[in-house]
Parts: C-alpha cells; structure tokens; sequence
C-alpha cells in the first residue's frame, strides 16, 4: 500500500501536468473569411496569448482540433506549458480564404491579415477582459511587430513578445525594417544566442532594442544550450529553442504578467 507522502506526490505530479482543455473556435474576420483558432482556457486565466507560428503559418487545425502542419513549432508545441502558467492561450490557423500553400507568405504584412487579427484581438480580449499579448516566433514575429505597429489598444494587442525575431529577410519587410520606434506598449525580445539561422543573428538583436526606444517597457532574454538538431532555421534547432521549452516559456510568461 502506497503512502500518504507518496500518493501526495502522485497528485501533486497530476496536476503539474494536467492538459487544459483544447477547443477549436471559428470566428468571422473578413467577409466571406472565417479565422480557426485552437484555444486552451485555464481556470481565471491572468492575461491571453495569442500565438503567431512561423514558416507559412498553415497549422491545417481540423475539426477535431488536430494540427497537420507544424507541430514541433516552438509556440505550437508549448501551447500547454503557457496554458499552466495562467494564460487564455489562442493559437491561430491561416483563415479561411488561405488554407492551401503559400499559406501565410507574402501575407503577413497585408490589410487582411491585419483584420484577421483585429478580430482575433477582440474575441480574446472579450473571453476574459484581461491583458491580451501578441506572441510571435521566428516568421510569426514579422505578423506580431506588422499588427503591433499598425494597431493602438483596444483595437492592438496590450504587449508583445518577439522570439526568434526575422531580422533580415530578402522576402518582405523584416522585424527591424518596420516602424518599431513607434510601438508604445511593452516589448519583450526573446533569442538564443546560438540561433544559426541566418535570418535571425543574435548579434542584430541589440540594433532592435535600440529601435525601442518609445516602448515603456522593453526587455531582451538570451538563452545558450539546449539541443541543436537539423537545419538551423527549424524547430528543433537553437532557434526553436530546443530543449529549453520550459525555462523560455516561463521567463516569457513571468515577464508579460508582470508588465
């Protein structure tokens, strides 16, 4: 028969573990256009996250709530770690009108994204009227700082958290080619400094925090270690932060509640 102390444990375990609950939710943004998010709700979530995936962005969430597409993204797979830190966590698809390649590209800097997010903005601020954060990671930071810099609360986000930020790109405007001298809300920049893709050189990160110098809180974490597997731009590389999932999720998460 097992002890008190141990079936204590047992449950304690349980509960760090527990997955939140995941429901896939359609909302209309454009006419004709409809958004699909995955959204995992805490009990008396503290904030929301809206989590911007990178590459092409199309998640291909069925129904069902399966993702086909991008499953080892670093935000798509800590989606459950943000969820226990007490965030309302909404991860989005590509809409309606752009569920076939190229997905997401040449879309991001655009007016109907910017209106997918709008919309995705005030349905999640809606949900628990609390303070409502861009996340983006690698290609996904160029939607957040895009929305970031177009919209003002309450139609733009309360923060934003730039991972992995695309820091040069020969595609389209990157993160430090947009106007982040004009964001006025928190910004915190998040990067491994061994981060070998070459749209996302560490060394490029100080001329961002430079570039911040409107924003009235601003932070850079940098991370060393984890695992480093494969081509450097991809998930399970420096620049998905492999293998630190849970020390970045909550260095991220402890920062956005306590800004």
């Amino acid at each position: 028969m097992k002890s008190i102390s141990a079936l204590c444990l047992m449950f304690c375990l349980n509960l760090a573990y527990a997955q939140t609950p995941e429901k896939v939710v359609d909302i209309p943004t454009r006419p004709g256009v409809t958004q699909r998010m995955l959204v995992l709700t805490p009990a008396a979530p503290k904030a929301a996250v809206i989590l911007l995936a990178g590459g092409h962005g199309g998640l291909q969430i069925s129904s069902d709530g399966l993702i086909h597409w991008g499953k080892d993204n670093f935000l798509v797979r800590t989606r459950q770690l943000f969820a226990r830190q007490g965030f309302l966590v909404v991860l989005i698809d590509a809409p309606s009108d752009r569920l076939s390649p190229p997905f997401l590209r040449g879309f991001r800097q655009t007016p109907e994204h910017l209106a997918d997010i709008k919309a995705v903005i005030a349905w999640s601020r809606g949900q628990t009227r609390t303070p409502v954060w861009l996340v983006g990671t690698s290609r996904g930071t160029q939607s957040a700082a895009f929305v970031a810099t177009q919209l003002q609360v309450p139609d733009g986000p309360d923060g934003v958290v730039l991972s992995s930020s695309i820091l040069v790109d020969s595609e389209g405007p990157s993160v430090l080619s947009m106007p982040m001298d004009t964001l006025q809300i928190p910004v915190l920049v998040v990067h491994h400094e061994q981060d070998g893709c070459r749209l996302c050189s560490f060394s490029l990160t100080s001329n961002l925090m430079d570039k911040l110098r409107d924003a009235p809180k601003k932070q850079l974490i940098s991370f060393t270690g984890g695992d480093d597997v494969g081509d450097a731009c991809n998930a399970r590389a420096h620049h998905g932060f492999n293998g630190l999932d849970n020390d970045v999720v909550g260095k991220m998460s402890n920062w956005m509640l306590a800004n």
